[in-house]
């Protein structure tokens, strides 16, 4: 697994697929969900946890760390994790 690769792709797609607060039009806020890949990047090479389980890190995140709320959101995070999960099955 090409570690510096699958992280970046993951960047990108916390980046444009989940995005909860609208920021990937920004140039300066290209960096606002690197902690949040990296949480990802690790559950998945570390195999612990499912594509079950991220998306309800990122929702859970997005809930109660950025107190966000809106009919999207859990589609969001599905559609992040549909992406995050391509990439694991490439493994």
């Amino acid at each position: 697994m090409d570690h510096k690769a699958n992280r970046a792709i993951i960047r990108k797609i916390l980046l444009t697929e989940w995005d909860p607060i609208g920021v990937s039009d920004i140039p300066e806020a290209q960096d606002e969900y690197d902690a949040y890949a990296g949480t990802v990047f690790g559950m998945l090479t570390n195999q612990t946890a499912s594509v079950d389980a991220i998306a309800q890190y990122l929702f859970k995140f997005a809930t109660e760390h950025m107190e966000l709320s809106y009919p999207e959101l859990a589609e969001r995070c599905d559609k992040a994790v549909k992406a995050i999960a391509e990439l694991q099955s490439g493994r």
